[in-house]
């Protein structure tokens, strides 16, 4: 077995009273949660956000991502749907951890993009994993997803491992002065997918 579930609790919000709960990775040793809402059975596609944890834009309001705002537009559109899906998984800076997002900062700060600043420090571009995923989702009863996300590499991770990513919804939100240059090397070197001037 890959995770052990360990607790729910209800877990009230700004836009809504979602259910937490807990999942132990037995492999990687890390903790890993998921927010629900509603009830997620039957034939349905549910919608989803597969968020990777970022402390610094999650919960610090940092501007040099768009990672806070697209968490808080997935919960809000979740919470307007009634029914919906987080996994949020503790992969801080695309896998590097986060001491080592901060050297990561330190080197976009002296002229790095994002992907430069990574492999600089010896890692991946991205060093993310979506394996966990497919436990978490069976332990929902979910199959398939309408997945809320920029970034086509993340839908087929997940198609790859069995999960039936029925569309993929677009997350533009968050951007500003500040991280104008990390969103444009996330789309020309990630290939994550934003239009326009939003």
């Amino acid at each position: 077995m890959r995770i052990n579930y360990v607790a729910s609790a209800t877990l009230p919000t700004e836009w809504g009273v979602f259910s937490i709960h807990g999942f132990e990775d037995l492999v990687a040793g890390k903790e890993h949660i998921a927010l629900s809402m509603g009830d997620l059975q039957g034939d349905e596609p549910v919608l989803c956000r597969v968020h990777s944890e970022c402390l610094t834009g999650d919960a610090l309001f940092s501007l040099r991502c768009d990672c806070g705002p697209q968490l808080q537009f997935a919960m809000e559109q979740i919470a307007d749907a009634g029914r919906g899906l987080i996994l949020y998984l503790r992969q801080e800076g695309r896998g590097i951890g986060l001491l080592n997002k901060i050297k990561a900062y330190s080197l976009q700060d002296q002229g790095a993009d994002t992907v430069e600043a990574n492999e600089q420090l010896g890692f991946l571009a991205d060093g993310r994993e979506y394996e966990i995923c497919q436990p978490m989702l069976e332990h929902f009863g979910v199959h398939k997803l309408r997945l809320m996300t920029n970034n086509p590499r993340k839908v087929a991770a997940l198609e790859s491992i069995g999960i039936d990513v029925v569309q993929r919804l677009p997350i533009q939100t968050g951007l500003n002065r500040h991280n104008e240059s990390y969103l444009a090397a996330k789309v020309s070197k990630l290939g994550h997918i934003l239009h326009g001037n939003w």
